[in-house]
This record gives C-alpha cells, structure tokens and sequence, in this order.
C-alpha cells in the first residue's frame, strides 16, 4: 500500500549493525549529509574472525557516539528528522538487534515512520547517493560480495521489485579471502592483506579451481558461487610445497586464488547480464574494493559494452547511509513504515526489501 508517506526530499537517518561496523548515516532525500561509521574488527582481529557476541557488544557501546557524530556532521537534530530506516537482515542476529533496537526507540519517541529494511538491498540503493544521477538505473544486475555475503541480484525495481538469481552455496567471497590469508600467514582481515601481497605476485603462477562453473553446473547452479574448492586447494597446495621443502611464493599464490576470485565472481555477474538481456552492472560491498575484481570487471564489461556501477569505496563497505537512502527512496514511493513488531531476521532474502504488514 503506497500513498500515506510520500515526501519530495524526507530527512532520513539510516543505521547499519549487521556485523562489526556501526554505521550511521543521514540523507535529505537522494542527497548524502552523514555517513559515520565505527569498527570493532580490531577487537575481532586475535580471534582470526568476527564473533558475534563481541560485535553486539561493540555496537552497544559505539552506537550512542556514532549517531552523535552523524547528526552533527548533517547539521541536524533528532527532531528534524522524517524517519528512521534500520538493517533488520541478514546479518549476525545479535548485532542486528541493537540496531532494530535503537531505530525502534527512536522512531516511537520521535512520532516518526520506522523502515526495516534488507542489508543487500541497501548496498543497492546506495547508487541513488551519486551526484550524477537520482535513482538506480533499472534493470540492473548487482553484484554484492562480502565477508557474509556473495549475491547475485537482478533490479527491476529497487523499492519493490529485486530478484534473488544466485548466491554461494559455502563461503562467501570474502570469508574465502579471510582463511586463505589465513593459510598464507596473513593477517586478519584478509581481503586487504591478501590484494596488498598479490600486486608483488604473478597471477598465472597456478590456475586454482574455479567453483560452480563446469557444464554440468550451468542446470543448477548457473548464478550460484562456491568457494569453499578453492580455499582447500590453496591449502593443498601450499601443504605440498611445505612437505617437498619448497619455497612458498606467497606473492604468487595470492595473486593466483585472487584471480581465481575474480574470475569466477565476474564471469558469473556477465552472464547474468547476457542472459537476462541487462546492459548494466552494479559492483557492491567490501570485497568490490579489491582492485582485481575491480579491474577485471571494468575490463571486461568494456569489451562486452556493459556499464558497470561501482560506489566510491567508503560505500562499497557496510555503512548507514545505504541504509538511509534505500529508506528515503521508499519513503518517496509513498511506502509506509514497517510496523514496529518487526523483529531481525539473519537469513532475510534479498527479495525482501522491507518488513510490511
């Protein structure tokens, strides 16, 4: 049902608390104000991982502070705001509800509409930020990658209509990234440690196993990722290198599963395009700030002549004002808020772009 909120330009602040940043973010309709965001991956880096119960903790404590430094780098006040938007899924349940939380507390207080929205989606929806223009191009077909998350979405409509083709059957991308740093002797977290050490490497070194993208594949899993292959046969290789008394080329093995990665995430996002007939391409979350996918992505959509969408980095990674906007853009589609018995949802799909009634 449409029509009971519509507003040219509302005043929306975005919260973001499915794994370890706490991010906040302000939009005055498509227009960035804030977007302050605090990590705990230091606090999750002697473990070699995020553990949940440490990241509700650390939203707990930085949460307060975070919406603080938003509403003053906006200029705003609570009191001027039009709505509150919140991730309610998927992501770590327990970090999620200390976002669903706050954004309910302030919602009721304030008299204002409370959007519970789906963490992929936002990452979507943070394009309606561009300066150069005011809306997601739809169709379009998104590519998130994270450390939770590997998504293959087509767009026909980002306040309505999102379609779920494909996401990994094992590990994400990047947890695949964290374990193989892992194996390397790299540190935590791994995405940036392991980009870092490939540039010294040769990317041909050693064609790493490429999962999900075999013939008899294509039925089933066509738009589906796996990760898990690579990461064992990384760790077999570097185990076999170890038994022989062989030199570890840590510069090369990198360079190499990275490829692999690459390879594998673009390959699949182009087709996607080609099958559906979709000329456009959106690149989103954390591992969309590798500069190998990055690359091979705008390599390849070049000579296929698709356009290809990446957010400026600090909205590549999980930040509020993703949030925010995909709760303005909803907002001014005359969408009306989420009712406040929306509780967290970890496993939301991602054709759920909001919790209605």
């Amino acid at each position: 049902m449409r029509g009971r909120w519509v507003m040219t330009e509302p005043l929306v602040l975005g919260i973001e608390t499915s794994c370890d940043e706490t991010g906040v973010g302000i939009v005055r309709g498509s227009t960035l104000l804030a977007n302050a965001v605090a990590s705990s991956m230091a606090e999750h880096a002697r473990y070699g991982g995020v553990v949940p119960e440490v990241a509700a903790r650390a939203h707990l404590e930085a949460l307060p502070v975070v919406l603080e430094q938003a509403l003053k780098e906006a200029g705003v006040t609570y009191e001027d705001l039009d709505a509150i938007a919140v991730t309610t899924g998927p992501g770590l349940a327990g970090a999620l509800m200390v976002g669903v939380g706050a954004a309910k507390a302030l919602a009721v207080s304030l008299g204002i509409p409370f959007y519970a929205l789906n963490h992929l989606v936002g990452h979507v929806g943070v394009e309606c930020l561009d300066p150069s223009r005011t809306q997601t191009i739809t169709p379009t077909i998104a590519l998130l990658v994270s450390g939770g998350h590997t998504s293959l979405l087509l767009v026909h409509d980002l306040v309505s209509n999102v379609e779920l083709l494909g996401e990994t059957i094992d590990d994400a991308a990047g947890e695949a990234f964290d374990k193989v740093a892992r194996v390397l002797g790299l540190p935590y977290p791994g995405g940036p440690e392991i980009d870092r050490c490939a540039k010294e490497g040769n990317p041909e070194y050693f064609r790493f196993p490429r999962g999900l993208t075999q013939p008899k594949d294509q039925e089933k899993h066509r738009y589906n990722f796996s990760f898990s292959g690579l990461k064992t046969a990384v760790a077999r290789h570097v185990e076999a290198l170890q038994a022989s008394g062989e030199t570890l080329d840590i510069a090369s093995i990198a360079a190499s599963f990275q490829e692999a990665v690459a390879d594998v995430l673009v390959s699949k996002a182009l087709g996607a395009c080609a099958d559906y007939g979709v000329p456009r391409l959106m690149l989103g979350g954390g591992v969309a700030a590798n500069s190998r996918v990055r690359a091979l992505a705008q390599q390849r959509c070049e000579h296929s002549g698709i356009e290809l969408s990446i957010p400026p980095l600090d909205l590549c990674t999980d930040n509020g004002a993703m949030i925010a906007a995909l709760g303005a853009q909803r907002m001014m589609a005359g969408f009306p808020g989420s009712p406040l018995s929306s509780g967290v949802n970890s496993t939301l799909p991602a054709s759920v772009i909001a919790l209605t009634d």
